[in-house]
């Protein structure tokens, strides 16, 4: 984020780990955290490993999983291909974790190709209390394109962060600090973890690749992210209000 932030010249303001934490670029400082408790942490990763089922933990500055595949396989080519390596291949993940002193767990993701199986698990999730599960009822779909061919990349997925963070949650934040209105926003999103700053924003715009009701909720649709759906939207709101 903070190289491409560099290279478009954008706001000082970068928010990650779906709305977990707020980073100033000009200050070179984190100004708001929602971490994910440590102890969240394993109580979920004791629950996906008793179940065998896909995960990886998101840290601020490194993503540890067992093994490069779903969700993790598009993130590890994203960065391989920006040079940005951030994925280490840990094979126990518990105590790992339990041995990081650093709290800095952003959000934990889970997938898995069985619809049957990741719908048990979500709702054994769902249970746990102080933390907010992300509910997506559609498979994810990555390309992933290695210059000979593409390589479609399909598996059910859900995110897990701590209560109450989300992107509309640190948008409110910046609100504040900055002192400006949810009328002033302009939000593009594409997919569940976008429907409530969809929803909140003065100008909440669906891409073209976002599910039918993220659209449905949206004051706009624009082109997919293959096309150039986010310069449509700045050009079509902002360069031309």
């Amino acid at each position: 984020m903070k190289e491409i932030a560099k290279e478009i010249d954008c706001s000082p303001y970068l928010i990650s780990g779906n709305g977990s934490i707020i980073y100033n670029l000009n200050e070179e400082k984190t100004i708001y955290t929602n971490y994910l408790q440590k102890e969240k942490v394993l109580e979920i990763i004791k629950i996906c490993e008793e179940n065998s089922i896909f995960y990886s933990v998101f840290m601020t500055e490194i993503v540890i999983t067992k093994s490069l595949k779903h969700d993790v396989a598009f993130y590890s080519y994203e960065n391989t291909a920006n040079g940005e390596m951030e994925i280490e291949i840990i094979e126990d993940i518990y105590e790992y974790v339990q041995k990081h002193e650093k709290e800095d767990f952003l959000k934990i993701t889970i997938c898995d190709n069985n619809k049957i199986i990741f719908s048990r698990i979500m709702d054994i999730l769902k249970q746990i209390g102080g933390v907010d599960v992300l509910d997506v009822g559609h498979m994810s779909t990555k390309r992933v394109n290695t210059g000979e061919e593409e390589i479609k990349i399909a598996y059910f997925y859900t995110e897990i962060t701590n209560e109450n963070a989300n992107k509309w949650t640190a948008l409110q934040f910046l609100m504040k600090e900055l002192g400006i209105s949810s009328e002033e926003i302009m939000v593009i999103g594409d997919n569940v973890n976008d429907e409530e700053m969809i929803r909140n924003a003065g100008m909440g715009i669906a891409m073209g690749n976002s599910y039918p009701a993220l659209k449905e909720m949206a004051n706009d649709v624009v082109a997919d992210n293959n096309k150039s759906g986010v310069a449509e939207a700045i050009n079509k709101h902002i360069n031309n209000a």
